[in-house]
């Protein structure tokens, strides 16, 4: 429910300041600043950009399915290791999309490998 809760609160603005989320004498957590990192982390890089698009109450609503998709054991409640299995599934969506997406650059004769020559010629191209 509280996470729940805080979600909500998070679909409805976004914060105009990064707000120090360690406790005193805590070892920091490095990471980008501001909301839209962990906005990305959580729902993903295109599907954070498209929340951005939402009325709060789209958001909330388009939320609370997520919700219902972490919630694994359908219990009504996410533990910790329900979200972190969530983020660990989006951020590896992400990277297999993101390489999907690359590797048509890389593989110049398209034979869904990738020489170390055409690797040289896409990454440095005109400097060889």
């Amino acid at each position: 429910a509280l996470l729940l809760l805080l979600l909500a609160a998070s679909a409805l603005g976004k914060p105009t300041a990064r707000q120090e989320r360690a406790r005193p004498g805590a070892a920091q957590h490095e990471d980008r600043p501001g909301f839209q990192y962990d906005h990305e982390a959580f729902l993903g890089k295109e599907e954070a950009r498209s929340f951005d698009q939402l009325s709060p109450e789209e958001s909330r609503e388009r939320l609370g399915k997520i919700v219902d998709r972490i919630d694994d054991d359908k219990d009504g409640y996410i533990t910790t290791e329900e979200l972190k299995t969530w983020i660990k599934r989006v951020q590896k969506r992400y990277i297999y999309e993101n390489v999907a997406k690359v590797w048509k650059d890389y593989d110049l004769n398209k034979d869904d490998k990738i020489a170390w020559e055409e690797y040289k010629r896409a990454t440095y191209g005109y400097y060889l």
